[in-house]
């Protein structure tokens, strides 16, 4: 039996006490600092809206719109931290029969469609944020380019670190894309 595996006392059924491993905040960038306190601001929001609306039965008009709003940001800031990870879902199918020459064409062909597509993104965000300046929000009379502001920030940040991926993976000669292929995985 593993040092991983361990007996409750009495019950004879084996649980499993894995560590969880180390936290280190060096992996983290702006954009998860920026996420996460983004985050628990929409915790509040959301919580403060559940309390007037439920238990002092007097709900704040203006929660429903900031969360809404705090949870789009929280969405394009979530892209790209999974871009900077390579945790975007993507089809591995190919990869596995095609031979590793064609394969790694292949992933250096995405790479260069995802910052074409995220650079496209910014573009067309830049412009609907400009658009955004006169149109005010319903509750609070505030700008919606603040909203289309940060969402097109985090298309920059996400194109920022598509771009970073890619120069890793064409200096590394080999990418994420990969993987299935080298392990011979088949679906």
């Amino acid at each position: 039996m593993s040092d991983e595996t361990k007996h409750s006392a009495g019950d004879g059924l084996a649980t499993t006490a894995l560590e969880d491993p180390p936290v280190d905040l060096r992996d983290y960038r702006i954009e998860d600092w920026v996420a996460f306190a983004l985050f628990w601001a929409l915790a509040v929001v959301v919580f403060l809206q559940f309390f007037t609306r439920y238990v002092i039965n007097d709900s704040l008009a203006w929660t429903e719109e900031i969360a809404r709003y705090l949870l789009t940001m929280v969405a394009y800031l979530g892209g790209a931290i999974a871009v900077r990870k390579f945790t975007h879902i993507h089809v591995e199918f190919l990869y596995v029969y095609l031979p590793r020459r064609i394969a790694l064409a292949l992933s250096v062909v995405v790479d260069l469609a995802r910052i074409a597509f995220l650079g496209m993104a910014v573009y067309l965000g830049w412009i609907v944020t400009e658009i955004m300046q006169t149109q005010r929000m319903v509750i609070i009379d505030w700008p919606m380019s603040i909203v289309f502001g940060a969402c097109t920030l985090g298309l920059a940040v996400m194109c920022v670190r598509a771009v970073q991926v890619a120069v890793r993976n064409w200096r590394s000669g080999t990418s994420p894309l990969l993987t299935v292929h080298d392990e011979g995985r088949h679906q």
